[in-house]
């Protein structure tokens, strides 16, 4: 009996580690890995930045507490130590070796950045998400079919998450190319296990403000607004499901079946006069 109570302790310390150690080498962020074609780059950019960050840290706070101690002053020390006005060598390695770890840095970010910001030109799925206060509009624009009109969350401070939230359904291992818009005020959307976000402003360029993404893995995921928009900003909350082909063909003939068709556009916004098309192609009008 307390074998097999110890083999099961050992196991249990085992399996603890073994996530411990799945969480330290992604670095600590929520989701996986591999639960979009974008987030392998973003946790390779930030789990690198913190090994190099750490690696600098210890030689810094290294070389200076050997400096403390080494050179501490003595009980028998009289006078004070030679003083230097400068050190030529001493300043252009100062110099040199912060612009160079800078430099490698933005080497890295901007690459990924790139591949990260890269736009599909014709991605298999196009979802237009409009930002209110305080809820969600998801329309999906090549099918021509929307999601019933988002309700704001009302959190009861239980543990759990509401029982009804707008949903975004998206079909796993697709391109999809997500349009972020606001009806009233500045938003950002965030897929929190996507690890990515992107702010919506009201009557602005609207076109260039996108997320491309391909999901990879099936499951429901974690959605907020991540920019403070008012009383209930923590109430403005919805789900992403990715689900199979086949779910998601079922998901939009639904959609459709109930008379969800066409797309909740500009005339819904809170300033219609000047909608978010409109002013995207005043923008890129020669």
């Amino acid at each position: 009996m307390r074998r097999a109570a110890a083999l099961l302790s050992g196991l249990a310390i085992l399996g603890a580690g073994t996530s411990c150690s799945a969480d330290v080498q992604r670095g600590f962020l929520p989701g996986e890995r591999d639960t979009t074609d974008n987030t392998p780059l973003i946790t390779d950019l930030w789990v690198n930045s913190w090994i190099a960050a750490v690696i600098i840290g210890v030689i810094t706070w290294g070389l200076m507490i050997w400096v403390i101690v080494a050179y501490r002053r003595r009980k028998n020390t009289v006078g004070f130590p030679a003083q230097m006005s400068y050190n030529l060598p001493m300043e252009v390695f100062y110099l040199s070796v912060p612009l160079m770890i800078v430099g490698v840095l933005f080497v890295f970010t901007d690459r990924d950045q790139r591949a990260i910001d890269a736009r599909d030109p014709d991605p298999d799925v196009v979802i237009d998400v409009r930002g209110k206060q305080w809820s969600w509009d998801f329309n999906y624009v090549k099918e021509d079919v929307h999601e019933d009109p988002g309700v704001q969350a009302h959190l009861n401070g239980d543990w759990g998450t509401p029982d009804r939230l707008p949903t975004l359904y998206l079909p796993v291992g697709r391109s999809v190319e997500i349009q972020v818009n606001s009806r009233d005020v500045q938003h950002s959307f965030w897929v929190v296990e996507f690890l990515q976000k992107r702010d919506m402003y009201p009557g602005d360029n609207q076109y260039h403000r996108y997320i491309n993404i391909t999901p990879n893995r099936t499951g429901t995921f974690t959605g907020k607004c991540a920019e403070l928009c008012g009383e209930y900003h923590s109430e403005m909350l919805f789900n992403v499901r990715v689900v199979t082909q086949q779910e998601y063909d079922s998901h939009i003939a639904d959609l459709r079946a109930r008379g969800n068709t066409g797309i909740l556009g500009d005339q819904y916004d809170r300033n219609p006069s000047r909608p978010a098309l409109e002013a995207a192609q005043q923008r890129t009008e020669p």
